[in-house]
């Protein structure tokens, strides 16, 4: 399973699904980097040097990130959901089946009604 580190404004019940199904899954709260105004690269920067992808609801700053530096342990910008079981087992489906999230941008958008 995936080892992903889940910025400030990534929903904390959609960590929980995500763990439920497996996932190693680090909050900024859990790291003491929450609540310090830190630059998203800097969180690009952590998540890498802790060997996790980032996940986040961040899309625009991320893709930005992923264009700038492209050497990392992967990116998943999701749009927010309001299915939070959805969302997470699209995530784990998508992340399921790949060997290695290095360098992966990953696009995951909610279903249209």
């Amino acid at each position: 399973m995936a080892s992903l580190y889940a910025n400030e404004n990534f929903p904390l019940r959609v960590v929980e699904a995500l763990r439920r199904l497996g996932h190693d899954v680090l909050t900024t709260r859990e790291a003491s980097q929450d609540n310090q105004r830190i630059a998203d690269d800097d969180v690009l920067g952590f998540a890498s040097d802790s060997g996790r992808a980032v996940i986040t609801i961040n899309r625009r700053d991320f893709i930005r990130l992923n264009r700038q530096q492209p050497n990392h342990r992967g990116i998943i910008v999701c749009t927010e959901d309001v299915d939070i079981e959805g969302q997470a087992r699209r995530i784990h489906e998508v992340i399921s089946t790949l060997q290695t999230l290095d360098g992966l941008l990953i696009r995951l958008n909610r279903p249209s009604l």
